[in-house]
């Protein structure tokens, strides 16, 4: 099942139902007495978020949605049935807009999180409701209202603690599958990740964070070059980045560069994305283990920038507990408390 970030459906409530034009038999009563009850309510069309979703995938095969109609009114003054609501569920993090006008109606960002978003048509009046001391016999009753029909836009935004990011191969996936219970693709060549990873890092007192893996950015990437381009909007929702980087790519060996590059384009997309708290991570450190003084002079480069530094090895494990205590210490807010105190 692929991901997809991006779908436009239409959905449509329900019609309400017709009220009816009954008359019962009763010996001195004019026609008999009306006794038509009023039409059902027609189904109301509701969106709810659940974490139990990551991708739009589903409405790539689904695109049309309907509530079902309100039944008619019947003799004896009974009234129809109610149609039946349809709830559509999404990803948290699932903004709804319209697709003619491209208002935001909806911006689901909690689990269960449900709105409605389209009420279904009232059901007609039957003729019993229309009898008054003048038309004691009223021989007409209502339609029900048409329910109503509306073509959306469905935006996924990720929702997580923490985002990953950093250029191709800096090893997001494989430090992704270090930190959490996440199982994404790995491999040696650029782009080896087309979509992004959640993942959630479990600690020992049952507390966690998520984790997104969002694919390599390049430079361009706001521009659409690359692939990262498409998901530069997912770190919209993270609340900290950590900044992976490859002290040894072959391509490069200037971290500094690297990390100017990944910050030029998360600030062309969006000014806001630079101002989130980030923490740099060098990454593969197990390539050239007897040279710490470089990895030290470029933690304090960037430690002289205003940013927190940290080493590990994605492929060996060093240094990755000494990372998830850092991200526990710093996001959970158990831990903030106990070290103000």
């Amino acid at each position: 099942m692929g991901f997809v970030d991006e779908a436009e459906i239409a959905v449509k409530s329900g019609d309400g139902g017709a009220g009816c034009i009954s008359f019962r038999r009763e010996k001195f009563v004019p026609k008999g007495g009306p006794d038509g009850g009023n039409g059902g309510k027609g189904g109301d069309v509701f969106f709810k978020a659940t974490r139990r979703l990551y991708s739009l995938y589903d409405f790539s095969a689904r695109r049309y949605f309907k509530a079902q109609n309100g039944r008619p009114g019947r003799s004896k003054n009974k009234a129809g049935k109610k149609g039946r609501d349809i709830e559509i569920q999404v990803p948290v993090g699932t903004m709804v807009k319209d697709k003619e006008t491209g208002e935001l109606l909806a911006d689901l960002v909690h689990d269960n999180h449900q709105i409605l978003l389209v009420e279904g048509g009232e059901g007609g009046k039957g003729n019993k409701h229309f009898t008054t001391a003048t038309n004691r016999a009223p021989t007409f009753a209502q339609e029900g209202q048409k329910g109503k029909e509306k073509r959306v836009k469905l935006e996924l935004k990720l929702i997580a603690d923490i985002g990953i990011i950093g250029l191709p191969n800096a090893g997001k996936s494989t430090l992704l599958s270090r930190l959490s219970n996440a199982h994404p693709k790995i491999a040696d060549y650029p782009f080896t990740t087309l979509a992004p990873h959640l993942g959630v890092i479990l600690f020992d007192d049952e507390q966690s964070l998520t984790i997104a893996d969002i694919p390599g950015l390049v430079e361009g990437a706001s521009s659409g070059k690359g692939l990262g381009h498409r998901f530069l909007q997912h770190i919209e929702r993270t609340s900290f980045l950590l900044h992976l980087l490859d002290m040894y790519h072959p391509h490069s060996g200037d971290v500094l560069k690297d990390f100017f590059i990944i910050q030029e384009e998360l600030k062309l997309f969006h000014p806001s994305l630079i101002k989130k708290d980030q923490v740099i991570v060098i990454n593969k450190i197990d390539l050239n283990p007897t040279n710490n003084k470089d990895i030290r002079e470029t933690c304090h480069a960037f430690n002289d920038r205003g940013f927190e530094c940290l080493s590990i090895s994605g492929l060996t494990g060093e240094g990755v507990e000494e990372l998830k205590q850092f991200l526990k210490d710093r996001l959970l807010p158990s831990n903030k408390m106990s070290e103000v105190g």
